[in-house]
């Protein structure tokens, strides 16, 4: 459960701006506000099956989106290629070329999510 919304929350990242206003606040509501469908559907002022079909289409839209363009799938393949080349840089460090790897280190780091820490 919790990896499929986190999941959701990816392919709204990427694909939220797709959707319409009313499947976007929905999705906001649901996935980054955690609230109920009975509350989304009374901040809209629509009924909760409503929610619940706005909900489902969107994400169906999204994974079809996913499927067809595949960037989520792109990101995540880049951040792993990433991470693998920052693992192998920090293993090849020595004194002559410890400040050049660190330097690439550190640009690597908002990339493979190693952000903040020291070598």
């Amino acid at each position: 459960m919790l990896e499929q919304r986190l999941y959701l929350a990816q392919l709204y990242d990427i694909y939220g701006p797709l959707l319409t206003d009313k499947q976007q606040r929905c999705l906001e509501m649901h996935l980054l506000e955690d609230f109920s469908m009975s509350e989304i559907g009374e901040s809209l002022q629509v009924s909760r099956q409503a929610v619940y079909d706005i909900l489902h289409r969107s994400e169906q839209i999204m994974a079809e989106y996913e499927t067809k363009l595949g960037l989520a799938q792109r990101i995540a393949r880049q951040r792993h290629e990433l991470t693998e080349i920052y693992d192998e840089l920090s293993s090849l460090e020595t004194e002559g070329t410890q400040q050049q790897i660190a330097g690439i280190l550190q640009k690597l780091a908002p990339y493979t999510g190693e952000a903040g820490q020291e070598e």
